[in-house]
C-alpha cells in the first residue's frame, strides 16, 4: 500500500468524522441538550472549526485522488457530478456533498450579509450534505466493508436522526406566544399600597388608598393583556439573543 492510497483513505475518514461531529454538535447546540452551555461562544466556534476542517480534509482527499494512478481521476471527474467513469453515482454523491459542505462552511462568515433567515435555510441543508456523504462513503469507500467503518456510519447517522427528531419535536411543542403574566391578587396590591403609605409617614386611608389599589390592579391587568400574544421567537444558540 503506497502513501498516496493511505492519504486518500485517511483523509476521507477524517473528513467524514469531522462532518459527522460538526452536524451532531450543531444539533446539540440548537436542541439545548447541553443546557446553558449552548450559549457559550467557544462551543459555536468549535462547531464552525469542525466544518472548516471537514472541507480541508476533503480537499486533501480530492488532490490525492487526482495524482493517484491506480484509478485515473481527472479534475473533471472530481468536480463534475456524474462525470467519473468509476462508480459515477457514488462519486457524484461525494461531489455534491463537497459543494454543499463548502457553501455551509462559508456561510458562517457571511451571516451578517446574507441575514439570519438565509443562514438558517443553508444550515438546514447540512442534513442533506450529511446523507450524501454517508452514501458516498458506503458506495465508494474502500473501508466500508470494515466493521469499524460501518459502525462509524451507522452510529453517527443514528445520533443525527435522534437529535433531529428531538429538534423537530421541540419546535412542534414550542408555544407560539409568551404566556401572559398572572394577574396580581387584590390583597397583594392592598398590602403594597399600605406599605407605601406607611413608608412616607402617614396612616392608611381606606377611601383614598383603596382607589389607588384598584388603579394599580387595573394597570397591571392592562400590562398583562398587552404582553399576551407576543411572538416568542427563536433564540440564537451562539448568542442567546432572540431572533
Amino acid at each position: 500500500m503506497n502513501v498516496e492510497w493511505m492519504v486518500i483513505r485517511g483523509s476521507g475518514v477524517v473528513a467524514f468524522s469531522l462532518l459527522a461531529i460538526s452536524v451532531i454538535w450543531g444539533l446539540a447546540l440548537t436542541t439545548k441538550v447541553l443546557g446553558s452551555l449552548a450559549k457559550a461562544k467557544p462551543l459555536t466556534w468549535f462547531h464552525e472549526s469542525l466544518a472548516v476542517g471537514a472541507v480541508l480534509a476533503t480537499i486533501v482527499h480530492m488532490v490525492a485522488l487526482s495524482i493517484h494512478d491506480y484509478i485515473p481521476f481527472g479534475w473533471a471527474d472530481i468536480l463534475i457530478p456524474g462525470r467519473s467513469g468509476w462508480r459515477p453515482v457514488a462519486v457524484a454523491f461525494g461531489v455534491v456533498g463537497f459543494y454543499g459542505l463548502t457553501l455551509i462552511s462559508v456561510s458562517f462568515y457571511l451571516k451578517r450579509w446574507i441575514g439570519q433567515r438565509m443562514w438558517r435555510a443553508l444550515h438546514f441543508g447540512s442534513f442533506g450534505v450529511f446523507v450524501a456523504i454517508v452514501f458516498h462513503g458506503i458506495l465508494a469507500g474502500t473501508d466500508s466493508s470494515e466493521p469499524w467503518m460501518m459502525a462509524l456510519y451507522l452510529g453517527s447517522s443514528a445520533a443525527v436522526a435522534a437529535l433531529l427528531i428531538v429538534r423537530l419535536t421541540r419546535q412542534d411543542q414550542a408555544p407560539g406566544t409568551r404566556p401572559a403574566p398572572a394577574p396580581a391578587k387584590a390583597d397583594t396590591i392592598d398590602r403594597a399600597v399600605r406599605h407605601a403609605a406607611e413608608s412616607v409617614g402617614r396612616q392608611w386611608e381606606p377611601d383614598r388608598d383603596q382607589r389607588a389599589a384598584e388603579s394599580l390592579a387595573r394597570a397591571h391587568s392592562e400590562v398583562a393583556t398587552r404582553g399576551h400574544g407576543r411572538p416568542a421567537g427563536d433564540v440564537e444558540p451562539e448568542t442567546g439573543r432572540a431572533l
